[in-house]
């Protein structure tokens, strides 16, 4: 029986365009990092971002080292990061409510302080007088933890601090390689490729009584 839901964020719950990305760091002549961007490269600048081993400004003098012919200034660097969100479909959040009737759900994501700052503050508050606690018990960011997906080490984090079965919960995300992580310490995994699929595969639990 399941009791325990565990969300990724990116491309789970958000929506991302990898090209939006790209041309914004064009834009500000980042084309070395436009094409990090490009190719998923989760290496260098943007791991360390993730992983909290770097602050946002160490971040941005990065960038400029990476690209020594980039002209942007720290906020226009951050902006450009921050468009590969570009929108939380407000059917998602709902759902993510009705399925708290049922269900303990808790966020797990690979992000950085760019990019949650802009999820807290234009789309986890789209619901009128809603907040991130709202949706879920606990949210969980690689970014403030040190530690990241795939790494199982961040699953049994979870499971442990709030004395969850792994075999009553299920991990969504669209990575396989963090579903299989997630696999190896005995959490059931559904793969989500989009932020559709997720939806559709609790179908009966979201249909109303």
């Amino acid at each position: 029986m399941i009791k325990n839901l565990i969300f990724d964020f990116g491309g789970v719950l958000v929506n991302l365009d990898k090209d939006i990305c790209v041309n914004e760091f064009r834009k500000i002549n980042a084309e070395e990092v436009a094409h990090y961007v490009d190719f998923c490269i989760q290496e260098d600048l943007f791991h360390e971002l993730e992983i909290g081993n770097i602050t946002v400004p160490q971040f941005c003098e990065e960038v400029r080292k990476k690209a020594p012919n980039c002209t942007g200034t720290d906020q226009q660097i951050c902006d450009a990061w921050a468009s590969l969100l570009t929108d939380m479909p407000v059917h998602r959040l709902e759902a993510l409510l009705k399925l708290k009737e049922n269900y303990r759900l808790f966020l797990l994501s690979n992000t950085n302080e760019i990019h949650w700052e802009m999820a807290e503050d234009l789309f986890f508050c789209q619901v009128e007088g809603l907040t991130l606690d709202d949706y879920f018990e606990k949210s969980y960011l690689s970014c403030r933890l040190g530690m990241i997906k795939p790494s199982p080490e961040i699953f049994e984090h979870v499971l442990k601090e709030n004395g969850l079965n792994p075999e009553e919960t299920v991990f969504i995300d669209d990575s396989p390689k963090n579903c299989a992580a997630a696999e190896s310490v005995g959490i059931k995994a559904f793969h989500s490729p989009t932020g559709e699929d997720w939806i559709k595969h609790f179908a009966n639990e979201l249909v109303e009584a």
